[in-house]
């Protein structure tokens, strides 16, 4: 199941982002705040979420963070997210590191295509940017 979190999905949140190479507690504390977060849960507990960053018109939504915890992976968690982020919106963007080739499968099965390389985008090195129309 998914739906939007809620502060107290936050303490659920904040050690789901510790899995992720570049977490921004900062950003995911505004979002929950804002909204736009999504969680994929099991029985009421979040297991996964997606952090959207919705653009000023609202048509394209930019996922900041993307994640499921490891002994939920593969279940189709993260491509069920992205289909809920996806909806009403025009074009979805996500940024990943080069070298996360389990992810970039994902996000290619879910219709997402890389556009470019962004190179200096992470503080370590360079993403790839995908889209989906």
């Amino acid at each position: 199941m998914i739906r939007v979190a809620t502060t107290d999905d936050a303490a659920a949140l904040s050690r789901l982002q510790a899995y992720l190479p570049s977490p921004a507690p900062d950003l995911l504390r505004v979002a929950l705040s804002t909204g736009d977060v999504l969680v994929s849960v099991t029985g009421g507990d979040p297991v996964g979420y997606a952090l959207t960053v919705p653009d000023d018109a609202g048509e394209t939504i930019h996922v900041g963070e993307l994640v499921v915890a490891p002994t939920h992976r593969r279940e189709g968690r993260a491509a069920a997210l992205l289909d809920a982020v996806a909806r009403g919106a025009d074009r979805v963007t996500l940024t990943v590191e080069p070298d996360n080739e389990a992810a970039i499968a994902c996000y290619r099965a879910c219709g997402f295509e890389r556009v470019a390389r962004l190179e200096n985008y992470f503080e370590d090195g360079p993403a790839l940017f995908f889209v989906r129309d």
